[in-house]
């Protein structure tokens, strides 16, 4: 991991997650990124068409301004954590904010992309904000999506959601990889269900052989709701970061696509990182 790319609308909760971009560099000996995407308002076209060129000057002055303005608070945060030595640069552009993160993650050969999310109602939405959820089904590098009320500490216990098929051993290896960094445990988590395959059991122990070394201890609870029991699972394990692989670009949504009332105060506290198939 040689690149991270930090996304900010300058947010509280953007500050939070710049925290988490900020250890993620420094462990992994990374360059860090930080990004602004603004969008130029509309405008009904005037009589006298410099009226709008003059507006959108306007307007791209002041986000120029904004960002300027904030660059020295990030890097103030960065001094107050000791992460000052972190290889920082800055990037602000204008237009879509998915189509300009898959811009810079392919132009700067970025490895993650670590952006703050705030709450709405659903448990998707309170989970990663509906922004996060766009720019994770439509980005095919990794994304760490840290939820507004993330007080940073030290990962120490990393969860990962399988279905132990074989293109999971990718993700998997990516999250030991991580948690080596941090000097963190890594949980297998695979939620029983009526659809399990034939072979679930044997494709289980043949992850515990083929891991036997690494650090990870291996999980397989029965739950008629996978949302609930993830959830339980975290609180229980005091989880630090929820780790998921993306089986298929519908995969998320059909996964976080009902409201939860329950434990939404501390499952707004943990971050997610989502891998890609492929």
């Amino acid at each position: 991991m040689k690149q991270i790319l930090f996304t900010t609308d300058f947010s509280e909760a953007a500050h939070n997650a710049f925290i988490y971009a900020l250890k993620f560099a420094d462990s992994f000996n990374a360059d860090l990124i930080i990004l602004h995407v603004y969008d130029l308002p509309i405008v009904e076209t005037p009589p006298l068409p410099e009226s709008t060129l003059e507006i959108f000057d306007v307007v791209e002055m002041n986000q120029f301004e904004s960002f300027r303005d904030e660059l020295p608070e990030l890097h103030t945060i960065a001094e107050q954590r000791g992460l000052g030595h972190v290889k920082m640069r800055n990037i602000l552009l204008y237009g879509d904010l998915i189509y300009n993160i898959n811009k810079v993650c392919e132009d700067e050969n970025v490895d993650l992309v670590v952006m703050g999310t705030k709450g709405a109602t659903g448990l998707k939405e309170t989970f990663i904000g509906s922004k996060t959820a766009s720019v994770i089904s439509n980005t095919k590098i990794p994304v760490l999506a840290i939820p507004a009320e993330a007080d940073y500490k030290k990962i120490k216990s990393i969860a990962f959601t399988t279905q132990y098929k074989d293109k999971d051993n990718d993700a998997l290896k990516q999250a030991l990889d991580i948690a080596s960094k941090f000097n963190a445990t890594l949980h297998c988590l695979y939620i029983k269900n009526d659809d399990d395959p034939e072979d679930i059991e044997e494709r289980i122990n043949e992850w515990k052989i083929y891991y036997r070394d690494e650090k990870i201890d291996f999980f397989n609870i029965a739950g008629d709701h996978i949302e609930q029991t993830i959830l339980d699972f975290i609180d229980n394990q005091h989880t630090d970061m929820l780790v998921m692989r993306t089986h298929r670009r519908s995969f998320f949504e059909s996964l976080f696509h009902r409201s939860l009332t329950k434990k939404m105060a501390y499952h707004s506290k943990v971050p997610l990182l989502v891998f890609h198939e492929g």
